[in-house]
């Protein structure tokens, strides 16, 4: 059962009409504009480093007593065609804090301007970048993940089965967050879960693949992971929650993985919605708290 305070977030969110809906037509700068808004943590202790990996604008998280060469690479959602590091600086002080990490979110190009794979690009070489440089400076890393929502958590899949293509070293795990993996839309629950969702309509996913893929394959699994050959892949922690439009992506790709052999925890969380992480609820909270323990269980002391 979701808690007492999900069921009237959602009461209350339902509201409002989902982005891309009928009426509510799929306005990019709007999206842009919410998305790119700087969000400052909470905690006024937490220290934000501003940094760049080849030119790309990069922010270092570190809440009080993180360990900075423990390391997360958290990659931002937005539908490949919006978002911001900025944007998610309470989330990434949240995760610092509870893991005792430093957390390196990176401005990843976006679409249209930049198609796939440019993003992705990117994102393979900011984690490249963060083996060896830390919130202080170059640094050895002790260890590595990787996380990021919605588009963000796409991202990640891909990002982790580009490393493993190109025999470069992988992460201790990963963490996908509300992933968006299958740009063919095939997932059932786009349908099923029409009416719970609050956030994006089915009819506005066709328009943020059109945007990202231009003229190339949806099939690509570097573009949709769920497609992709999980042999070699580090653990993976997946959380989704069951009220979202995409949520089969994430189970899809939980079924494959686990298929090739690599170590999955899959969490549906119920009456939960679209990167629910971010919505400061006490599934919130527990949830960042998994991911801690998922972050530590797979540390080297």
């Amino acid at each position: 059962m979701a808690s007492r305070q999900s069921q009237e977030f959602w009461r209350k969110s339902r509201k409002y009409p989902q982005f891309g809906a009928p009426g509510n037509e799929f306005n990019l700068a709007g999206l842009r504009q919410c998305m790119a808004a700087r969000q400052e943590p909470a905690d006024k202790n937490v220290t934000c480093i501003p940094a760049q990996v080849d030119g790309l604008p990069c922010e270092w998280v570190m809440a009080p007593g993180a360990d900075p060469d423990l390391r997360l690479l958290y990659l931002h959602g937005g539908g490949f065609v919006s978002g911001s590091g900025a944007n998610y600086l309470p989330l990434a002080a949240d995760i610092s804090a509870a893991a005792r990490c430093a957390v390196l979110l990176p401005d990843y190009r976006l679409a249209p301007e930049h198609p796939f794979p440019a993003g992705l690009e990117n994102c393979i070489r900011a984690f490249e970048w963060m083996l060896a440089h830390g919130p202080r400076g170059a640094a050895p890393s002790r260890a590595t993940f990787i996380a990021g929502d919605s588009a963000g958590g796409g991202l990640t899949l891909s990002t982790l089965l580009a490393l493993r293509d190109r025999r470069r070293p992988l992460p201790n795990g990963a963490i996908p967050m509300s992933a968006f993996t299958d740009l063919t839309l095939a997932s059932e629950s786009i349908q099923s879960q029409s009416e719970t969702e609050l956030y994006m309509h089915p009819s506005c996913l066709p328009e943020f693949v059109r945007l990202y893929m231009g003229a190339g394959d949806a099939r690509d699994p570097l573009a949709s992971p769920v497609f992709g050959d999980y042999t070699g892949i580090p653990p993976l922690l997946i959380q989704v929650g069951d009220y979202e439009v995409i949520r089969d992506d994430s189970t899809r790709v939980a079924a494959k993985a686990r298929a090739a052999g690599v170590d999955v925890k899959l969490e549906v969380w119920p009456g939960q919605v679209h990167v629910f992480q971010i919505r400061g609820l006490p599934e919130s909270r527990e949830a960042v708290g998994h991911i801690a323990d998922f972050i530590k269980s797979h540390t080297t002391h």
